[in-house]
């Protein structure tokens, strides 16, 4: 049940007056499909889901799997801290002809290691997709243990985790015990590390605005050219700095906008860029060669 090798782009949503700019969103699709990129996330972090209904959210799932076309495969977050909740999301996005489900690990409430574990079976028996957990603790207050991955990994539609801690003696571990879940890195400036562990690509933030050098840092270092996979990574670190200069997607979504999508306001309680770091921001974006 593996679900994609190379870059994922972790996209951005448009907004305008009436809600989502669906007109943008065909624009940002296209885009992506032209330039390499080997699968779209909608509704993750990137794509501010959290101020978004659910009526919206399943709108944007609906139109992009009908948009792409089968040309990548379509991976929708639905994760949240009420199981019900995440449970009703992912049977939705599976309706609306999703190839995946992003599910991020419960925030605020957390539950524990035994929790996590009949967290994910619930969403699991429910729905027939396969599904990446997102482990990312900086932002839900959780860790997911590679002991519990391992428990995870016996279910058999949980296929892949998108690695977030920022451990990589963590990430490691995980690769140990886990031989046979895909592993996605889900830092942009760690992406030749987990490949190293036998990670099979990334689920990326600066792939909105790069998504072609992002594809080829996977497929060169998949491939064997190590050196030119290290080198993309150099190449787009200052870039990935810039973009997390504040929370994500603030910057992204700037940066977006500054290169003629029409990607509108971010939604509260998310703000705009502060004026130091949009001036990095443009300065990171000319430098990298990317017009504005």
């Amino acid at each position: 049940m593996s679900i994609f090798t190379g870059s994922c782009v972790a996209l951005s949503t448009p907004f305008n007056e009436s809600g989502v700019n669906f007109d943008t969103l065909k624009n940002l699709l296209e885009f992506q499909i032209s330039q390499s990129t080997d699968a779209i996330l909608v509704c993750g972090t990137t794509g501010e889901p959290s101020t978004m209904s659910l009526e919206e959210r399943n709108a944007v799932i609906e139109f992009t799997v009908e948009q792409v076309n089968g040309r990548v495969p379509v991976i929708a977050g639905t994760g949240g801290n009420c199981t019900d909740s995440v449970i009703k999301a992912s049977r939705d996005a599976e309706g609306l002809g999703a190839d995946a489900l992003l599910i991020v690990t419960p925030y605020y409430n957390k539950t524990s290691q035994k929790g996590l574990v009949a967290h994910y079976n619930a969403v699991a028996e429910k729905v027939d997709l396969p599904i990446i957990i997102y482990n990312v603790p900086g932002r839900t207050g959780l860790n997911i243990k590679p002991e519990t991955l391992l428990e995870l990994s016996k279910i058999k539609n949980i296929t892949g985790i998108k690695e977030a801690s920022g451990n990589i003696t963590q990430a490691v571990e995980m690769a140990r015990l886990c031989p046979n879940m895909d592993m996605y890195s889900g830092n942009d400036d760690m992406v030749v590390p987990i490949l190293s562990l036998g990670g099979k690509g990334v689920i990326s933030v600066v792939a909105n605005i790069a998504p072609k050098d992002t594809h080829d840092m996977v497929m060169k270092f998949l491939h064997g050219d190590v050196g030119g996979s290290r080198e993309l990574q150099f190449k787009l670190k200052p870039l990935i700095d810039a973009l997390f200069s504040e929370v994500n997607p603030i910057p992204v979504k700037t940066a977006l906008n500054l290169m003629g999508f029409n990607m509108g306001n971010l939604r509260l309680p998310l703000v705009e860029l502060s004026e130091k770091n949009l001036q990095l921001l443009k300065t990171r974006m000319m430098d990298y060669g990317l017009e504005i």
